[in-house]
């Protein structure tokens, strides 16, 4: 019987062969766990919050559990994942390309999240393909902002409500000091005779400066920004595409549903943001079957 917050079986079918195979294709060694089992295990600490050690022992040992998710955010395992279904998606014109959103939201974070080591001798990474790869960045993404103790997390989302690319920084950092590296971190990759950026980028007033409407234009994107009060009032503003950018505070809103993502308990930035993967990788499969686009 399958459990809430798990994957089914056609849906791990569509993942299951980025996982080393079980009995290493006939050779020698020990098999290896169920990688399906395991990986709903990690599912079940997303939604719930929970300590790793608190997972169901039906998932497995919990140190089988986190070890695993550590390996697999190591080699880039849910990053690979996570562009391969994407790029199904833009092959089979379900991304969205006339308009992507961008915008940022505080985190709260726990104790538990604080601790970590400011200078280990190995810095711990995310991998997988070159616009995912994350090294851990100084002080762990977590400061202080008016909320209190956290980490902005900074989003990329296309009209259609997928998450395109993930950027996290200490609370109290402003969301245009990260505009141009989250634009430079899709997790899309390139093909020759297709188009690469979108037609139109809607940001809220805190985006409102000259450097971000340049890019933009440099890159032959329309920005659809509206501007401050001490700015001139731009008549060509497009309101109607704007109109659609409560989209991304729709997306904020389904994930920080997950609990390990609306509050943040990992330590190490690179974790976090691979439960952000997981939980773009778990949704995407969720709608895969259903004739719309996108559920938000």
């Amino acid at each position: 019987m399958r459990r809430r917050h798990e994957l089914s079986w056609p849906q791990w079918k569509r993942i299951a062969s980025f996982f080393p195979h079980r009995i290493h294709h006939g050779g020698r060694g020990r098999p290896l766990e169920d990688h399906h089992r395991l990986f709903n295990g990690i599912l079940w600490r997303l939604h719930t919050g929970a300590p790793w050690r608190d997972i169901p022992e039906h998932y497995g040992p919990w140190e089988t559990v986190y070890g695993r998710f550590r390996r697999w955010r190591r080699d880039g395992t849910f990053a690979k994942i996570l562009t391969h279904l994407l790029e199904d998606l833009e092959q089979r014109r379900r991304l969205g390309r006339d308009l992507w959103l961008v915008d940022a939201t505080i985190v709260r974070a726990s104790r538990a999240a604080a601790g970590a080591r400011n200078n280990p001798c190995t810095i711990p990474n995310l991998g997988g393909p070159r616009s995912a790869q994350l090294k851990e960045p100084q002080q762990h993404a977590l400061g202080y902002s008016r909320g209190g103790f956290g980490t902005k997390v900074h989003l990329l989302v296309t009209d259609r409500g997928f998450v395109l690319g993930i950027y996290v920084t200490p609370g109290q950092q402003h969301e245009s000091t990260v505009f141009k590296p989250l634009l430079r971190r899709p997790l899309l990759p390139r093909h020759r005779g297709m188009p690469y950026w979108p037609a139109k980028l809607a940001a809220d007033k805190g985006y409102s400066y000259p450097h971000i409407r340049r890019w933009a234009r440099r890159h032959k994107i329309e920005p659809v920004i509206p501007s401050r009060k001490n700015q001139p009032r731009d008549e060509t503003f497009d309101k109607v595409s704007y109109r659609k950018r409560n989209r991304i505070e729709r997306v904020v809103g389904h994930y920080k549903e997950c609990r390990a993502l609306g509050t943040r308990y990992e330590k190490l930035a690179v974790d976090y943001v691979a439960l952000w993967m997981i939980a773009i990788i778990e949704k995407i499969l969720q709608i895969a079957q259903k004739p719309t686009s996108a559920d938000f």
